[in-house]
């Protein structure tokens, strides 16, 4: 159960890596470009920023304070702010009629694993 925890904690993180590069270092016209991007329409470029940044901050909070043993119980921690991320841009692909949302769904049932087995059987602090 551990191992898995860490595979999928570690898929999360690369998920998030690579999305968050996208909304960081794109325009907000070049993102909404990019396929399954309908979304950007509704939110600013500051906030395509901010959610990158947040991206970020789930990434290494899925891996960072268990792999150096600082403040470990973070983890479970950054899980459920992934899910509340992921549960966000599932709501907004619901309004959007997107089928991506299947993508969504799947990285949210991801987290909530992640955030129920550190929080519960795999715990850092037990």
């Amino acid at each position: 159960m551990n191992l898995a925890l860490w595979i999928v904690a570690g898929l999360l993180a690369v998920v998030f890596l690579v999305s968050s590069c996208s909304k960081l270092f794109m325009s907000k016209e070049k993102l909404a470009s990019q396929p399954g991007a309908g979304w950007t329409q509704f939110f600013s470029a500051g906030a395509i920023k901010a959610l990158g940044v947040v991206e970020v901050l789930a990434a290494a909070g899925l891996i960072l304070p268990a792999a150096l043993d600082i403040a470990p119980v973070l983890v479970p921690v950054a899980a459920v702010g992934a899910a509340l991320l992921m549960a966000g841009a599932a709501i907004t692909r619901f309004r959007l009629r997107d089928k991506l949302i299947a993508v969504d769904l799947l990285y949210l049932a991801l987290a909530v694993f992640v955030a129920w087995g550190r929080f519960g059987p795999e715990s850092f602090t037990g």
